[in-house]
């Protein structure tokens, strides 16, 4: 078994909070994670639906079947149960007493908020981060393999190709999660609107573009990018700005939480169709940025990560905060590092109210080295 990153975290706050919330996408070994962390702790799962029925008509009666040192398992299925373990819980005061787990970001984080809200900490399991991989021996030496591989567990586990595992993901999604998230009555339009969100990696949100090439109105395109946000399938990139407001209101970049699904909806079929493919900018672009993300959300921390552009389309891809100090980095495809890489890492001018920390150059397969005051690392090296 892979050993993740996010154990220690875990672990450490299992010892005081009395409730232990993993949430994270289908298929990202949350199940396999949690049982393997909490081997002492009972499990129960509410996909079953006996089980599933049993929580819902006698909650008093499933808790006291299932007391505190128990697993319970998609528990946004029966979200009523969460004002039932917040008694719990509250009567007991100890610490680590459940470990709640479900993969709908929008249902879970709901009842959370409204029953537990003190009581719980919460941590995202995402598929498998460059650093878990590389530990196992298992991180593909080749960028377009990793790209298209993709990081969800069980490709590794049980050594399934990536067009054999990701059409019946996208497939399952589609039927399920959407259409218990929310009421979208034509599923084919829903599937053109996530193709047509992969063909649009690394570029800025346009609601009205996406809304018009799928048939659409725009606040069914935005409702709709809401659903593959909280699902966790798309990720969106906020553009940095000294004045926070503009943070909030200027387009977003999108992004997937996992490039293996990105290239299976854009119809790549195998790794070497990278190479000349024009999305392969974007989809390293990707790589990088949400491995940053998983590094981070396993280390238990919270950063949040940006891009820049000014009025000149002089751009920064990745750019996060430490404090008042800012780190910038530029990713490109390219193994070879080409001075001509630094003009957008030179154009930014940094606000007044911060400090400059750092400048990266994220390449390729590239080892560690400085040139001038720029860090330049490949992508097994990526900063956290």
């Amino acid at each position: 078994m892979i050993h993740r990153d996010i154990v220690h975290k875990v672990l450490s706050l299992s010892k005081k909070f009395p409730v232990i919330a993993i949430t994270g996408p289908r298929q990202s070994g949350k199940t396999t994670f949690i049982k393997n962390t909490f081997k002492k702790y009972r499990y129960v799962s509410l996909e079953d639906m006996e089980t599933r029925e049993f929580a819902q008509n006698d909650p008093n009666g499933f808790l006291t079947e299932y007391p505190a040192g128990s697993i319970i398992d998609e528990i946004q299925r029966v979200p009523e149960l969460f004002s039932y373990l917040q008694t719990k819980v509250d009567n007991s005061k100890k610490t680590g007493q459940y470990i709640i787990s479900g993969s709908q970001n929008f249902l879970l984080m709901n009842t959370i908020s409204q029953s537990l809200a003190g009581r719980v900490a919460i941590f995202k399991l995402l598929p498998f981060s460059i650093s878990e991989l590389q530990h196992a021996k298992k991180l593909s030496p080749s960028i377009e393999k990793a790209i298209f591989s993709g990081f969800y567990p069980r490709l590794f586990d049980k050594r399934i190709h990536p067009t054999d595992f990701y059409p019946s993901y996208i497939e399952t999604y589609v039927e399920r999660d959407v259409r218990s998230l929310t009421n979208v009555t034509d599923l084919d339009r829903f599937r053109l609107f996530l193709k047509l969100c992969a063909g649009r990696i690394g570029q800025p949100i346009n609601l009205l573009s996406l809304a018009g090439d799928v048939g659409i109105s725009q606040p069914t395109a935005k409702a709709w990018l809401s659903i593959l946000e909280t699902s966790y399938i798309i990720y969106r990139l906020n553009p940095f700005y000294a004045n926070f407001n503009k943070r909030l209101i200027k387009s977003p970049k999108l992004y997937f939480y996992d490039t293996g699904l990105a290239c299976s909806l854009l119809g790549i079929h195998e790794a070497d169709q990278l190479k000349t493919h024009y999305l392969k900018g974007g989809l390293f672009e990707n790589l990088v940025i949400l491995d940053m993300h998983k590094a981070q959300l396993n280390k238990g921390i919270h950063k949040d990560l940006y891009f820049w552009r000014d009025s000149n389309g002089n751009e920064i891809d990745l750019l996060w905060m430490e404090g008042q100090k800012l780190n910038i980095a530029e990713v490109k495809y390219n193994s070879t590092f080409s001075q001509s890489y630094l003009k957008g890492l030179n154009s930014f001018s940094t606000p007044a109210t911060f400090k400059l920390n750092k400048k990266w150059m994220i390449l390729g397969n590239h080892r560690r080295q400085i040139r001038g005051d720029v860090t330049i690392s490949g992508y097994k090296n990526i900063p956290d």
